[in-house]
């Protein structure tokens, strides 16, 4: 591949849950960087939606897409292998998929159903857990690699989804812990998203929307192509002596635990 002079010009990116808005941000914000891109979604209509305007916006982009489920971790290593073989052994990994499982964004613990709790946790961690398992053994064979988690800000404690809050607590204590484990090879940090604008949103209580509003300093939610922005960073050349880094993009809202 012809050298462009982008800052991820010879890298491979690897973004799972990239049919989603977030994950189709970042992917689009990787590939304008110069990434070759693999990309992976539980829904094949939505990579393909992701795969489709990667394609036309950035036409140049070494570009692979495999539907997979980021939990299974059968599906994950089978992705990786013809990953390998389409683009290249990723060199960056974002691990954005998560999310509440059990339909109401909003739910006390307290009468909490077991099925809630068990697949809220599964969402957000499994697939940090075995895309890591796969992905971080090939950058330490290389000697480099880049790793970026999504956590929430929610992670300091939140009344309104307690179960949601303690998994993305355990996403910002294992970058911490990963980026201890992998260094100095391989950095790890993760972006803590607000309120961002998708398709979740859809559903969320007004009232709960315009209190995290008011709350913020910017008085607006996030979009997807800040928390894209965030995570550019985080993988380029100017970030490379961050690691172990938990980056509220947040409007000004600070977690703290």
């Amino acid at each position: 591949m012809r050298p462009t002079g982008k800052p991820l010009d010879g890298r491979v990116a690897l973004v799972t849950g990239a049919g989603g808005p977030m994950g189709r941000a970042i992917a689009t914000r990787l590939a304008a960087d110069g990434a070759s891109l693999a990309l992976t979604d539980i829904s094949a209509n939505r990579l393909a939606a992701t795969h489709e305007a990667i394609a036309e916006r950035h036409p140049e982009t070494a570009l692979c897409v495999i539907r997979a489920d980021a939990r299974r971790v059968e599906e994950v290593e089978a992705a990786l292998a013809r990953f390998r073989g389409a683009v290249g052994a990723p060199d960056i990994l974002v691990n954005v998929v998560g999310g509440i499982r059990g339909g109401a964004l909003i739910a006390p613990l307290v009468g909490m159903s077991e099925e809630r709790f068990d697949a809220t946790f599964d969402l957000n961690l499994k697939p940090l857990f075995w895309m890591v398992n796969a992905v971080a053994p090939m950058m330490l064979d290389s000697g480099r690699g880049a790793i970026v988690n999504v956590s929430s800000v929610t992670y300091a404690g939140d009344g309104d989804q307690p179960e949601y809050a303690a998994a993305k607590a355990a996403v910002a204590s294992l970058t911490r812990s990963l980026a201890a484990e992998l260094a100095p090879a391989v950095r790890v940090n993760a972006v803590v998203p607000g309120l961002i604008q998708t398709s979740v949103m859809e559903n969320a209580p007004s009232e709960m929307v315009e209190a995290y509003t008011a709350r913020t300093l910017l008085k607006r939610l996030g979009r997807p192509e800040d928390i894209a922005g965030a995570v550019a960073f985080l993988v380029g050349p100017d970030a490379d002596y961050l690691t172990g880094v938990l980056l509220p993009v947040s409007g000004g809202i600070v977690a703290i635990l």
